[in-house]
């Protein structure tokens, strides 16, 4: 069978769309391979402890916390190497959890996402957004913040605030461990995520529970990186 100029043409275009895939998924392979490696890769830094953690204060201007110890078999789960696990309130009134993550392994630290757990445990997804807060040194927060929702009628609502440490650069996700990884291991001395969890009453609305999410996240923003600085793994 003889193809016409066309068809042969035709037949030439797929070919080369095939290798070049090809070559895009072997490079894809690859860079997936080595950036894992990098990733995995031991290090040599030693982690923040829990008790340096607590060292957060308790009174944060207007807040105030008390220990909200969270169950042995979920701390196991996320991978850490040191957490911490408060409940803030102000005025009274307005509430949050602060939950910190913190470990020198990034390749394990890196799955676990609010966006990726919560959605493992039955929560939806209902809103996402991305907030840049301002803090007094001038600096910005960059911070993801989702909404979440189960149950019939979605009535069970809750809201988190979250952000990476990463070697005492405030980052919105996990771009810079890349970027980090990418650059050779031993790049990453440590990483921290930092979630701020309101749960959202069908009284509150979602904008209030930004607001105060973001309050609190401006407040101990400063303070939370200060634990790191102090206690030299930076």
């Amino acid at each position: 069978m003889f193809m016409t100029k066309n068809e042969n043409s035709t037949v030439n275009q797929v070919v080369i769309a095939a290798v070049v895939a090809a070559l895009l998924m072997a490079a894809l392979g690859i860079g997936h391979r080595v950036l894992a490696a990098r990733l995995a890769a031991p290090v040599n830094t030693k982690p923040i402890s829990s008790d340096a953690l607590e060292g957060l204060p308790m009174q944060i201007g207007d807040w105030r916390g008390q220990e909200a110890p969270v169950d042995e078999a979920v701390v196991r789960a996320t991978d850490t190497d040191a957490h911490l696990s408060r409940h803030y309130v102000r005025h009274n009134a307005e509430s949050v959890y602060l939950w910190i993550a913190s470990g020198v392994r990034a390749r394990d630290l890196m799955p676990h996402r609010p966006e990726v757990c919560y959605t493992g445990n039955g929560w939806t997804v209902r809103e996402r957004k991305v907030v840049e807060l301002p803090l007094d040194d001038d600096g910005e927060l960059s911070c993801n913040v989702y909404l979440f929702s189960r149950g019939a009628f979605h009535t069970e609502r809750i809201l988190v605030l979250y952000y990476y440490l990463v070697d005492g650069v405030y980052c919105q996700d996990v771009s810079l461990l890349r970027s980090n990884a990418w650059r050779g291991s031993g790049t990453v001395n440590y990483v921290a995520q930092v979630q701020v969890v309101i749960n959202v009453p069908s009284i509150m609305t979602v904008d209030s529970a930004q607001k105060t999410a973001m309050d609190f996240a401006r407040d101990s923003a400063a303070m939370i990186a200060a634990l790191f600085l102090e206690s030299g793994v930076h």
